[in-house]
């Protein structure tokens, strides 16, 4: 299991988390900023100035998300991760990865009242003979207040537990997230994904249009970028039959008849993915009406909407647009054409 405290700078995160290890028996306690810090020293200058915050980095959510499940592997029992995530997308991709994983996350949010910390950040003192450098510590904790608080008052108000830390000392503030954690008041995370696969994989999409025959995604919460509605083929089912499937779990649609094949794709392993076949089908045109009423899993899904070709090439993964691009020019021959890494051969 891993306790997730979150917060924004200066909530008291690494204090409580200090403080929490002590309670929970056989806990560990894991901080993210390492991660960061060491990619100061492996990424070059060039990719670093490119980011304000190494969390917009991809490879830092990655890391995060690995080192996470590692040290689990390694040593047992909670680990304890004090780390501020303010974005939605950053917080679904790194606890939709460790679900991958099967590793449960309890996400804790200490919200501190504004005045108490605004005060807490004037008094912060990272560096005994460095002025400057507490400035721009200090600055750096002010400029995410606004952040923070818009986040409170959506997702992160919703998803969280919240512990009211303004006049408890870290000791108190741990004892309550022990307590919480101890009669369930604190719950699991509800983001869930398909666990990470051991071997090479089928998987089917459905493509859905609309009547200006733009192509229906959807946003995972567990990932980043756009996808087609579709998954995993499951033992014993036809690729057709999956697609339909995870078009009615994922969206509530069923689909009047078993959706006509479009292209067949050889997606290459590509360490550490394992690859496979991927499936694309049309589902056909889906009335106006009928998308009024579509339904999301809030544990998989954030959104959904229909985009033309051009967008789609914003939204998706290269070798997944070039799959879609393939897909509406086969739509249009009335025709299945067969790829490999989004390329056609034969």
């Amino acid at each position: 299991m891993i306790v997730w405290i979150n917060g924004t700078f200066s909530a008291g995160k690494t204090s409580t988390a200090r403080e929490l290890v002590e309670l929970i028996p056989h806990s560990t306690l894991y901080d993210p900023e390492l991660t960061g810090f060491g990619l100061r020293h492996l990424l070059p200058p060039k990719r670093l100035a490119e980011v304000d915050d190494f969390q917009d980095l991809p490879i830092w959510r990655r890391m995060v998300v690995n080192t996470a499940a590692a040290l689990l592997a390694e040593v047992g029992g909670t680990l304890v991760v004090p780390m501020t995530l303010l974005r939605q997308e950053y917080r679904d991709e790194i606890f939709g990865g460790l679900a991958a994983r099967r590793i449960e996350v309890r996400h804790v949010l200490l919200a501190t009242d504004e005045t108490i910390l605004r005060g807490r950040i004037a008094g912060r003192e990272e560096y005994a003979d460095d002025p400057e450098g507490n400035e721009r510590v200090r600055n750096w904790a002010y400029d995410h207040i606004d952040p923070y608080l818009a986040a409170l008052g959506g997702w992160l108000g919703e998803d969280a537990y919240v512990v009211d830390n303004s006049s408890l000392t870290p000791a108190a503030t741990a004892a309550t997230v022990a307590e919480a954690l101890r009669n369930g008041a604190a719950r699991p995370c509800g983001i869930v994904q398909t666990p990470e696969p051991t071997s090479e994989t089928v998987a089917s999409g459905v493509l859905l249009f609309d009547e200006q025959d733009r192509v229906l995604l959807v946003d995972p919460t567990y990932k980043a970028g756009w996808e087609f509605p579709g998954g995993v083929v499951e033992a014993g089912e036809s690729p057709a039959r999956a697609g339909v499937r995870e078009v009615a779990e994922e969206l509530g649609l069923r689909l009047d008849a078993p959706p006509g094949l479009l292209v067949v794709d050889w997606e290459q392993p590509q360490p550490p993915g394992y690859g496979g076949l991927r499936f694309l089908f049309d589902g056909g045109t889906l009335p106006a009406a009928a998308a009024a009423e579509l339904l999301l899993p809030g544990a998989e899904l954030r959104g959904w909407r229909f985009v033309t070709e051009a967008e789609a090439a914003e939204l998706l993964p290269p070798v997944r647009y070039q799959r879609l691009r393939w897909a509406l020019r086969a739509r249009e021959r009335g025709t299945v054409l067969n790829l490999e890494g989004g390329v056609p051969v034969g």
